[in-house]
């Protein structure tokens, strides 16, 4: 009798720890925390926000956006790899935080392949040469002339930290092109744009979330679009059209993706990623996506997670050749 008492507690106990562990079918049970790399206001931080409204709606849950700019992005994904695998904190990253950051800094905090889950790839997105309307240069041959001119002071540009895509475009546009622009890193993108805007610095890389919106309006003029042309500026000329060499960049293009810290169950990843999939194929995602600079581009976990693994060597070799590093 005995024996059977406790054979049944066993049982019970058993049961609720399957209930509660993560990944029970009652997940999300209560708020998720998207971790933004991008600051309050910027494109990034719009992205998230608009996959959190769709995401929260499809699982009746509400996901609260916490912006954490610097480093490149790096303090955010930090975030997640600490982060306990539940599924209640995923992150929102980029390809500075997920890819470059790791090749050209000597010291990470955490490792892009083995410390994160990722959930999905939203989209791809270039990033934008965008300077001021009294910027002397309208485009990327005569800003290379302007350059070659002050060959000792150069041309300041900014970008959003240092080794991010913005600044991997600013020195390979140095290496291929022979030209000194110095860089200038800021704290985000957000305050790139105040910068420019009240003239107190002149040419800056900006992700195309943030900068569409600001030619389209004519507050900024585009130069030239790093890596590809964008569809969101359709009329903007690529850097390799413009006669810059990219070639060996790998078909790992700057991206948008959700992570998950390393050892989130599967279902919950699995839960996630549908309700991603869902969010994008709404109507009127695509448009909305664009207008931020982003084409849509889904990929789900395991394959974006073998792009990610092939990808990261070649843009290593890019970064060597190009001699872009980060002195710690």
């Amino acid at each position: 009798m005995f024996k059977k008492i406790l054979l049944g507690l066993v049982g019970v106990a058993t049961a609720v720890t399957a209930w509660a562990q993560p990944g029970a079918a009652d997940y999300p049970a209560r708020p998720v925390k998207l971790i933004a790399v991008a600051t309050a206001g910027a494109g990034g931080d719009v992205l998230a926000r608009l996959m959190a409204d769709r995401m929260g709606a499809i699982l009746k849950t509400s996901f609260i956006v916490d912006n954490r700019p610097g480093a490149g992005g790096s303090l955010a994904m930090e975030g997640v790899a600490r982060a306990a695998p539940d599924g209640y904190t995923i992150g929102l990253g980029g390809f500075t935080s997920n890819v470059l950051l790791p090749i050209v800094r000597k010291k990470m905090s955490y490792d892009p392949i083995k410390d994160f889950a990722p959930i999905a790839q939203i989209g791809t997105a270039s990033i934008l040469l965008a300077v001021t309307n009294d910027f002397a240069a309208t485009d990327l041959k005569s800003l290379i002339a302007l350059a070659k001119q002050n060959p000792k002071e150069g041309l300041l540009y900014a970008s959003w930290g240092v080794g991010s895509t913005g600044h991997f475009c600013g020195e390979l546009l140095n290496q291929r092109a022979g030209i000194n622009t110095s860089h200038v890193p800021y704290k985000g993108t957000g305050p790139i744009v105040n910068d420019l805007l009240g003239g107190q610095i002149k040419m800056a890389y900006i992700d195309m979330a943030t900068a569409t919106p600001l030619v389209k309006s004519g507050r900024l003029r585009a130069i030239a679009a790093c890596v590809k042309r964008s569809p969101s500026l359709p009329d903007v000329p690529s850097f390799e059209e413009s006669g810059i060499d990219f070639s060996g960049k790998s078909a790992l293009a700057p991206m948008w993706a959700f992570y998950a810290p390393a050892g989130t169950p599967q279902p919950v990843l699995d839960k996630l990623a549908a309700a991603m999939k869902q969010a994008l194929d709404q109507p009127d995602m695509a448009a909305k996506l664009l207008e931020l600079g982003v084409t849509k581009d889904y990929v789900p976990g395991a394959a974006y997670h073998a792009l990610l693994a092939a990808g990261i060597p070649q843009w290593k070799e890019i970064a060597t050749n190009s001699n872009i590093h980060v002195d710690e």
